[in-house]
């Protein structure tokens, strides 16, 4: 990922150092949460914070610290995904559950969310507290509704959104907005800008990870394709792909959704495309780009307009 301003780089550098400097005396929880953070995502959520916290670049320690705190939810989350959807890898590595136990996976989780809490605490604003803890609830709940939604065949596009707003949005949104209060409070304008952006974004950002389990390179992926459809779990892809087939796809369609039998992945991503799964996901994805894309153009500081610009023509072209 290219970007505009390379002081941001060494930012996530500084973030990645404050998050890996964790000491515990228990050599298992240290064995854990190294494991962990052995490698490094896209940290686009920690980006997203600096980048909205960078007019004040007086508040550097707060700032990084924001960071951090995103980036530890945030991992504190997928770990606990790998739990719930008994993932043997993420990020072209193997899952704490599938080295260790779903027990381990369960408990390193919470003391990764833990230490998030500790470090807002430290924070001593009330508002990004605020607005940290109500986004944590809000990801907890994504994954509940999802949960609710395995196995029925009457998913609505209404419940698809709302659960990619709950999962992925809502940190994005909640990333740009505790950046955008630490820099510029008393700018509601800056603040609800950047906040729209972000959310908009984090849903484009989760239709295009639907669009990719589409795909057949697991390899780039860093974790297996067409996982969510042998879960049980209908999203965009096979959404589209649903509503439009005759009787004799449809069944089809229902009959592998969840399905323990193997299919070949070829034959199943084939369909979806024929049926015009693919296309119709792309559409909606360039409509939720267009949207962050209108809410960045509001934003009058033009570093950063350009720096989150930048960041939608990432999210859209991504390959893993």
């Amino acid at each position: 990922m290219k970007l505009k301003n390379n002081s941001y780089k060494k930012e996530l550098k500084l973030v990645s150092q404050l998050i890996k400097n964790e000491i515990v005396d228990e050599k298992i929880i240290q064995q854990l949460y190294d494991y962990i953070f052995k490698s490094s995502g896209k940290q686009l959520r920690p980006l997203l914070s600096l980048i909205a916290s960078s007019p004040d670049k007086r508040k550097t320690r707060k700032r990084l610290k924001i960071a951090a705190i995103i980036e530890l939810l945030h991992t504190a989350t997928l770990v606990h995904d790998d739990v719930v959807d008994e993932s043997p890898t993420r990020r072209g590595i193997d899952t704490i559950n599938k080295n260790w136990t779903n027990s381990h996976g369960v408990l390193i989780g919470d003391f990764i969310y833990s230490k998030a809490f500790m470090l807002m605490i430290g924070l001593s604003d009330m508002e990004i507290l605020d607005e940290l803890s109500k986004a944590t609830n809000d990801i907890s709940k994504g994954e509940l509704i999802q949960l609710g939604l395995i196995g029925k065949k009457d998913v609505s596009i209404h419940d698809l959104i709302k659960v990619s707003y709950f999962k992925t949005g809502r940190l994005f949104e909640a990333s740009a907005k505790c950046g955008a209060i630490l820099a510029k409070k008393d700018n509601k304008t800056y603040i609800n800008n950047l906040s729209n952006f972000s959310k908009y974004l984090g849903i484009a950002f989760q239709i295009k990870d639907d669009m990719l389990d589409y795909s057949l390179n697991a390899k780039q992926l860093g974790k297996p394709t067409l996982q969510d459809l042998s879960e049980g779990k209908i999203t965009y892809p096979f959404y589209f792909a649903l509503k439009n087939s005759n009787i004799k796809d449809k069944k089809f369609l229902l009959s592998i959704l969840g399905s323990k039998k193997h299919y070949k992945n070829s034959k199943i991503i084939e369909k979806i495309e024929l049926l015009g799964g693919i296309k119709q996901t792309e559409e909606l994805l360039k409509s939720y780009i267009a949207k962050s894309v209108s809410f960045a153009k509001k934003i009058d500081n033009e570093q950063i307009r350009e720096e989150m610009l930048n960041l939608t023509q990432f999210s859209y072209n991504r390959t893993k």
